[in-house]
């Protein structure tokens, strides 16, 4: 038997399996629409970075489970397991990103029925429109502060007794944020306009905000996304921008890589063009989201610097 169709076996029983767990805990906490005083509320999120956030919103009073933590996965082949459906049917809050970035928590949720747990899309917190939108919503600096109101208003309907703690655990993150506005500010004054490149959209919404000219062709940063090869056109694009030295910065996606992306990043680097690496989720050694974008805004600015 070939392995891609033993993987496609081993991957149905996980499915069946998790729709089975899901179904069971469903029925068990179906009938838990809030939290007593002395329960934690209990929350899934898809990502780290929104798990994070939210975790310093709850703090003690919230018990957190992010299904996609390790920075070495490729958040766009992620396939869920048993584990994560049963702590989804256990979640009173469920978040994820939305805009397909995380498909698999719909496969997860559609099984799972249960009218007691609220489900919050950042991109509908967004309220985000258009044609192929970009995904990476947690780079949106600028409006994460409002993502993070609306954990709060969930935690409070949630659990009301910890109102004012949820309170003013929002506004300590909300300041939090001030470092890395304020470095996005920095690079907006001084190099308006400069132009760079990236190999996946992933810091496209902290390019806009930080003013920057953003020179990949559309084509290829969707075809990475994909997981396909960029047209010959669009990589012949890409190749010159780096050759001729046609931007100051490439920013580069070190979490999900291939040949074609480690080859511009080479070409970048024998044409003397700073490399700043970004990530899709929340790296090991990185204690907040905070700290993870400021060191990353930092990155960027000393390397226009240069």
């Amino acid at each position: 038997m070939k392995t891609k169709n033993i993987r496609r076996i081993v991957i149905s029983v996980i499915i069946i399996l998790a729709i089975a767990i899901v179904t069971i805990l469903a029925i068990q906490y179906k009938t838990n629409p809030s939290v007593s005083n002395n329960q934690k509320v209990q929350v899934v999120a898809a990502e780290n970075f929104w798990g994070n956030i939210v975790s310093q919103i709850g703090g003690d009073h919230i018990e957190v489970t992010s299904i996609i933590s390790d920075p070495s996965t490729d958040p766009h082949l992620y396939e869920s397991n048993a584990h994560d459906a049963a702590a989804l049917a256990r979640a009173n809050l469920v978040i994820n990103n939305g805009l397909g970035y995380d498909d698999f928590m719909d496969k997860l949720l559609s099984v799972s029925h249960n009218d007691s747990r609220q489900v919050l899309s950042v991109d509908k917190i967004l309220n985000i429109t258009g044609d192929n939108p970009n995904p990476h919503l947690w780079y949106d600096i600028l409006r994460v502060g409002a993502v993070a109101d609306a954990f709060e208003e969930a935690l409070a309907a949630k659990d009301p007794s910890n109102t004012n703690a949820y309170k003013a655990n929002l506004t300590t993150f909300k300041n939090s944020l001030k470092p890395i506005l304020d470095t996005i500010q920095e690079i907006k004054t001084k190099y308006p306009n400069a132009p760079v490149a990236y190999t996946e959209r992933v810091p496209g919404y902290l390019l806009t905000a930080a003013g920057l000219d953003a020179k990949t062709p559309t084509g290829f940063a969707g075809a990475i996304e994909e997981g396909n090869d960029p047209s010959p056109a669009d990589t012949a694009t890409m190749d010159v921008l780096m050759t001729n030295r046609s931007i100051r910065i490439l920013l580069y996606n070190a979490q999900a890589t291939s040949s074609v992306t480690e080859h511009v990043r080479d070409l970048a680097k024998q044409a003397g063009i700073p490399v700043v690496g970004v990530t899709e989720t929340l790296p090991k050694g990185e204690p907040t989201y905070q700290s993870w974008q400021l060191d990353q805004v930092k990155s960027l600015l000393k390397a226009l610097e240069g």
